[in-house]
């Protein structure tokens, strides 16, 4: 029996092949965490099926659709991790408010880049749009993982918001033995001359040393993970992209503003949410230094 204190990671499935890719992503990170998964499936009423003037048998047809949904997800999560603790629910709602609850209670969101309705992904819908950087814990849009990756990335600006980033990559390379990529794009002022062009390897130098610096207590705490610090010259979306070809998964941080801020997510981790070779996870919460 699962003790009330343990926080499962919570994967949403919509039937479609990219939920369960998702849910046996999800599977593989909760046995790898040693937590319980639970599959989660939204039942989304139409908007015109009111009480006043219901459509006869659409909710019932709508929940019979939706437990087939998480019989066929929960028999993919038990067929990749035999031994792992799963559940499944059937919860009514808009997918994005079901799945902001859910991650109240979860150690970790997962969900599919593309979907066919319940939950739809970051590139084909708005459901990711509204939960990742909006709720308190890692969100991860699963995607294929290119061949022989073997790194996590994770961008860091040395900034408040992409310290939980760094911790979440720091624990995820423990537990995969797998190194740390972390990308720092930096990109000179603009517009630029001569005089400023001379300067440019003196702001590298700099940009690099004060990366170390803040990277350093890390590398102390985590001495058994490798690490490699890429210097970018550039735009970071554009730099992260790149380095995601070669990645299990991405880390990226998030503004983590509030649910009714458009910006919650920054251009950064919207445009690195649509064209990352990898999965991603976009982490939000307190920084740990």
């Amino acid at each position: 029996m699962t003790e009330p204190s343990i926080r499962p990671v919570v994967a949403g499935a919509d039937g479609s092949a990219g939920s369960i890719e998702a849910v046996v992503w999800a599977a593989d990170h909760a046995a790898l965490r040693g937590v319980p998964l639970q599959v989660v499936h939204a039942v989304d009423r139409l908007p015109y099926d009111t009480p006043r003037y219901p459509i006869p048998d659409s909710y019932d047809r709508l929940t019979h659709n939706g437990r087939q949904i998480l019989d066929t997800a929960e028999r993919a999560a038990r067929r990749r991790r035999p031994g792992l603790a799963v559940t499944a629910e059937l919860a009514e709602g808009r997918p994005a408010r079901v799945l902001r609850d859910q991650a109240a209670r979860a150690r970790e969101v997962v969900l599919g880049s593309h979907g066919a309705g319940g939950f739809p992904g970051m590139l084909l819908g708005s459901v990711g749009n509204q939960v990742a950087g909006h709720v308190p814990v890692p969100v991860v849009v699963v995607r294929p993982t290119p061949p022989e990756a073997a790194e996590i990335v994770v961008g860091f600006d040395c900034s408040e918001a992409s310290r939980p980033a760094l911790g979440y990559a720091f624990e995820e390379a423990r537990l995969r033995g797998h190194r740390v990529r972390i990308v720092c794009a930096w990109e000179p002022p603009v517009p630029y001359g001569p005089v400023i062009a001379t300067g440019l390897d003196e702001m590298r130098r700099a940009a690099e040393d004060y990366a170390r610096a803040e990277l350093r207590p890390w590398q102390g705490e985590y001495a058994d993970v490798k690490t490699e610090l890429d210097m970018v010259r550039g735009h970071p979306v554009s730099a992260l992209v790149e380095a995601s070809s070669r990645a299990v998964v991405l880390v990226v941080g998030s503004h983590g503003r509030g649910a009714l801020t458009a910006a919650v997510l920054g251009s950064v981790s919207r445009a690195v949410l649509s064209h990352a070779h990898c999965p991603v996870a976009v982490v939000r919460g307190a920084a740990r230094r």
